[in-house]
């Protein structure tokens, strides 16, 4: 199997690691068939696929086998955050889905123990349509069956539909907002079209939130946390 090494750059600090062990448990106790979880946001660089992969992290550090695909086709940002050892990681979800590539020849093990990575592959031109068709819910169905979560990071769903898409083969969403550049109307059609999908919507994670005491707090059926400005690409 191909391996990814994630960057020492990502590696949490313990404050961020609290922050993500209560979002972790929050999403735990929405229930245990909720295991495929698709992330988006209203917008790039909102935050969505720091949030991704940093969930991620937190799942296996839990001994959760733990998957992330990366089905950001359209301008994935993942790889930037990971160093593959060998050749390339230009094999992906996009070829999985495409039929041209196993499952296994696109699924990479990391350096972190039980976190595994699904890379983009290369962008192709019709990734709405592949995230539609038949493969990409078998996909899901065959990743659940070997992985304990399956986090999948999505293109901004105020951008384009393929969250909505992907959000229909998966159990349950989470919409990554950044406070202060997210306006409320905007987030309000992308909740609406994510629930639209797939009516069991988990929660909304806020970025960039400024607080004092406290660095996490739930509300309602919402999941709201705060974090450190390094949270600001997409």
């Amino acid at each position: 199997m191909n391996k990814l090494f994630i960057n020492e750059d990502e590696i949490m600090s313990q404050q961020a690691r609290e922050v993500f062990r209560s979002f972790r448990s929050n999403i735990e106790f929405t229930g245990v068939d909720n295991r495929a979880i698709v992330i988006t946001s209203c917008l790039p660089a909102d935050g969505k696929s720091t949030v991704s992969l940093r969930l991620a992290m937190t799942f296996a550090e839990s001994e959760k086998k733990t998957v992330l695909v990366d089905a950001d086709m359209r301008r994935s940002v993942l790889m930037r955050r990971v160093r593959a050892e060998g050749d390339n990681t230009s094999v992906g979800l996009s070829h999985v889905l495409s039929g041209q590539k196993s499952v296994t020849e696109a699924l990479y093990e990391t350096n972190l123990k039980n976190l595994y990575v699904i890379p983009s592959g290369k962008f192709p031109t019709n990734s709405t349509e592949l995230l539609g068709n038949s493969r990409f819910e078998e996909l899901i169905i065959a990743l659940k069956k070997t992985f304990d979560y399956v986090i999948v990071d999505t293109p901004p769903l105020g951008s384009v539909v393929d969250a909505a898409v992907a959000a229909k083969r998966c159990d349950g969403s989470v919409l990554v907002i950044s406070e202060g550049k997210d306006s409320r109307k905007m987030a309000k059609s992308v909740l609406e079209q994510l629930k639209a999908a797939n009516p069991n919507f988990l929660g909304v994670a806020m970025n960039n939130v400024e607080v004092r005491k406290n660095n996490y707090y739930y509300k309602r059926y919402y999941n709201y946390y705060s974090h450190d400005k390094s949270m600001k690409e997409d």
